[in-house]
């Protein structure tokens, strides 16, 4: 996702623009977090097993949601493929959030599928404001 010289890239959402590293794969939620909840200092990213369990989640989520016919094969595949590379550990740096942040594990969520949707997008050889094509709030 590198673009040259930039170092950061402006994503909007709800709440409006925020700032994020031209180079993660993270978006506007997990930024937010950063912000927010700065409270240990120990990024979720320590803990390998926990970034390798939630992306084994998302990939039988994606799986379950294909064979109902609920998500489209194509994406479903980008999705668990997505996945493999995170449970391996190629994207653990995409996971900067502090261990102890609020919000019930909502910040943790958006975070892995920020990076899901986004390296899906890539993939694809599409924009990461192509928002139609792999939605981080429907991954």
């Amino acid at each position: 996702m590198t673009k040259g010289s930039q170092i950061e890239r402006i994503e909007k959402d709800p709440l409006g623009p925020v700032s994020i590293p031209v180079d993660a794969y993270y978006g506007p939620q997990t930024a937010r977090g950063i912000a927010n909840f700065p409270i240990s200092g120990v990024r979720i990213s320590h803990f390998p097993n926990l970034i390798k369990a939630l992306a084994y989640v998302k990939m039988a989520a994606a799986r379950a949601n294909a064979a109902l016919g609920d998500l489209d094969k194509q994406k479903a595949d980008i999705i668990c493929q997505v996945c493999e590379e995170i449970a391996t550990g190629r994207h653990l740096g995409q996971f900067p959030l502090d261990v102890f942040q609020g919000g019930a594990g909502t910040s943790t969520n958006m975070n892995i599928n920020e990076v899901i949707a986004n390296r899906g997008l890539e993939i694809m050889d599409c924009h990461a404001d192509d928002t139609t094509r792999c939605i981080p709030t429907t991954t």
